[in-house]
C-alpha cells in the first residue's frame, strides 16, 4: 500500500512508521518539523521524506502528483503557540483543505484524520459521547474542528478518530514527560485540578487498523477507554516508578481560563459499530511511557496551553 502521512514525524505519525514499515508499505512523510522531529524517522528504503508544510498547496499537490497515495494519514496539526492564530489557521484549517482537494484529485482510496478531544470545548458531562455538541473555545480547537468539517463535507472516503490522551514512543506533550522530567532533575512540580482520559499506543495502532482498510466504516468516532484519571494521579504513578518521596505535598492549582476541568471521551459507539475497544490499563499505560523515556529520554516538550 502506498501511504502518505502528514505530519509524520510526530508521536502518532511515528509509531505507525514503527508498525507499517516491517510490513512492506511505501510510505511518504510530510513535515514541517516544527514539532516533529527528524531525528524520530528512521532511515528505511521504503520511507520518503518530504520537508514542508501542508499549507503550501503547490507542494502538496507535487506529493500527491509524484507519490499517488491510496491512503492519506492527516496527522499535521499546529498547536505548538496558542496565540497563533495564522499558524493554526494556516495548517489546520487551509492545510486540511488542500490535502482534501489533493486526495480528490488524484483518487485517494481513504483519509483518516486525527481530531482533538478539545473539539468538544467545555462539555455538559463526560463521559463525552460522540455525538455532543462542537463548541472549541482555543485556537488549537476551533481551526482543527474546522479541518474536520472540511473532510466531512469533502464525500471522501474519510474517518476522523477523536482521540484521548495517546500514550507512547515519542510523547513530547502534556503531564507525562514533565513530570518525568522535571522529577528526574530534582525539581519541583504542581497538577491542574483537572481529569483526562490516557490511550495506550497499541490500542491506538489497533484502531487505525481496523478502521483504515475499510471502505465502509466512515464517519467521526470518540477513540479512548472511557475512563477518566486525575493529573494527581498521574503525578503519583511516576513518583511511584521512579522511587521518590516528595518533600512536600505536590501543589493543586486551578484550571487554567484556557483549559477545560475534565475531558473524558464515550467510545460507546465506536465499541458497537468497530468492536474495538482498548485493552490497556491506566497504570500498565503510564509504566510502558516511562519505560521508554528511561531508554531514550524526553525531547523537547510542547504544549497547546499558555504559560
Amino acid at each position: 500500500m502506498r501511504i502518505l502521512i502528514t505530519g509524520g514525524a510526530g508521536c502518532l505519525g511515528t509509531s505507525l512508521l514503527d508498525h507499517w514499515l516491517p510490513m512492506g508499505h511505501k510510505i511518504l512523510v510530510v513535515d514541517n518539523f516544527a514539532t516533529g522531529h527528524r531525528g524520530s524517522l528512521p532511515d528505511h528504503i521504503g520511507l520518503t521524506i518530504v520537508e514542508g508544510s501542508i499549507a503550501d498547496v503547490d507542494l502538496v499537490e507535487r506529493v500527491f502528483a509524484s507519490f499517488k497515495p491510496e491512503w492519506v494519514v492527516h496527522s499535521a496539526a499546529a498547536y505548538k503557540d496558542p496565540d497563533n492564530w495564522a499558524e493554526d489557521t494556516s495548517t489546520n484549517v487551509q492545510g486540511t483543505i488542500n490535502v482534501v482537494k489533493a486526495s480528490l484529485r488524484h483518487g485517494s482510496a481513504r483519509l483518516l484524520h486525527f481530531q482533538t478531544a478539545l473539539c468538544y470545548g467545555r462539555p455538559d458531562a463526560v463521559p463525552i459521547p460522540v455525538t455532543a455538541p462542537v463548541s472549541p473555545f482555543t485556537s488549537y480547537g476551533i481551526s482543527k474542528a474546522a479541518g474536520e468539517n472540511y473532510i466531512m463535507m469533502s464525500g471522501l472516503s474519510a474517518v476522523s478518530l477523536r482521540l484521548a490522551n495517546v500514550t507512547g514512543p515519542r510523547l513530547a506533550i502534556g503531564p507525562i514527560p514533565t513530570f518525568y522530567q522535571r522529577l528526574k532533575q530534582g525539581k519541583e512540580c504542581f497538577c491542574s485540578d483537572s481529569v483526562r482520559d490516557f490511550l495506550d499506543m497499541s490500542d491506538f495502532v489497533a484502531i487505525v487498523d481496523r478502521v483504515l482498510p475499510h471502505s465502509g466504516v466512515a464517519g467521526v468516532y470518540n477513540v479512548s477507554t472511557g475512563e477518566g484519571h486525575t493529573i494527581k494521579e498521574v503525578f503519583d504513578e511516576v513518583v511511584a516508578y521512579l522511587g521518590i518521596t516528595p518533600e512536600r505535598p505536590v501543589p493543586i492549582v486551578p484550571v487554567g481560563a484556557d483549559d477545560v476541568p475534565a475531558v473524558v471521551l464515550d467510545p460507546t459507539m465506536t465499541i458497537k459499530d468497530l468492536g474495538w475497544s482498548a485493552k490497556v490499563g491506566f497504570k500498565e499505560t503510564i509504566r510502558r511511557m516511562l519505560n521508554w523515556y528511561d531508554v531514550h529520554g524526553v525531547t523537547a516538550i510542547y504544549s497547546h496551553l499558555k504559560g
